[in-house]
């Protein structure tokens, strides 16, 4: 039988005249993606779970415009950012969790230079929030515990907004083997996704940038690659896959690391 999930919308909750405690914004790769519709589940059966009140904007949530604006249409993105804001104030939002760094980005730092100002938070964040006040409980000896798990940063959460520590601490939580690749942090290699490589050919070159940061992941022997981006998901995935390593190391989402321990 195919899984059955609560999923509240604001339409839903404004109709009973009740207000969500966050808005999740789900994102376009997160309801469109195949592979990152899983990540969309396991984050809504975590807040299912732990009985948070929160819904999303089904058919009414909109692109951040994000692609557009770094395409160089500031107009389009204007238009896709003021029609977004018009839904989320009409609903009164005031707090928003979103999986994924590029919405993150554009909705807590560049849609209040157009009137929405909004609490955003990158889900990592939230999870961390959730586990530090113990509303999100680990259960000890759970599926990776002692497992090498390596983190690759996003360049959005981590370079352009200094969201680093937030998803070291939810692998921490599970008591996994944390191993850092030599590029992390301040210092992580891109996976070429935030410089459009996922969208169009690669230049001419020896190697391309995925492989390159897949490589150093697997220097780790970590098991797991673990992402917080639905695009670096499929850049690490895409490079796992040319290394022929799919049986041995996986690439999974923060929340799907908590769903499935």
């Amino acid at each position: 039988m195919p899984e059955e999930i609560k999923i509240p919308t604001m339409a839903e909750l404004a109709a009973e005249g009740r207000n969500p405690e966050i808005l999740f914004w789900v994102g376009c790769a997160g309801s469109f993606d195949d592979r990152y519709k899983k990540v969309t589940k396991a984050i809504i059966r975590i807040l299912n779970k732990l009985d948070i009140n929160f819904a999303v904007l089904g058919t009414e949530e909109s692109c951040t415009g994000d692609p557009a604006r770094r395409a160089g249409n500031e107009f389009l993105f204007q238009m896709q950012a003021m029609s977004n804001i018009q839904v989320l104030d009409g609903y009164g939002i005031k707090k928003i969790v979103t999986a994924c760094p590029h919405c993150f980005n554009t909705l807590k730092n560049e849609y209040p230079d157009l009137g929405g100002n909004y609490e955003v938070l990158h889900h990592s964040q939230y999870l961390q929030t959730l586990i530090k006040d113990g509303k999100l409980k680990i259960a000890e000896g759970g599926k990776f515990k002692g497992q090498k798990i390596t983190f690759h940063d996003s360049c959005y959460l981590g370079r352009a907004n200094g969201v680093y520590e937030a998803p070291r601490a939810v692998i921490e939580a599970l008591d996994a083997d944390l191993v850092e690749m030599k590029r992390c942090k301040t210092k992580g290699l891109c996976c070429g996704a935030g410089g459009a490589q996922m969208f169009k050919d690669a230049e001419a070159g020896n190697k391309e940038i995925n492989i390159e940061r897949t490589e150093e992941a697997l220097e780790t022997g970590a098991e797991v690659i673990a992402a917080a981006c639905p695009f670096c998901m499929t850049m690490m995935s895409d490079g796992v896959k040319n290394k022929e390593k799919e049986k041995t190391v996986k690439v999974l989402d923060l929340a799907e690391l908590i769903d499935l321990n």
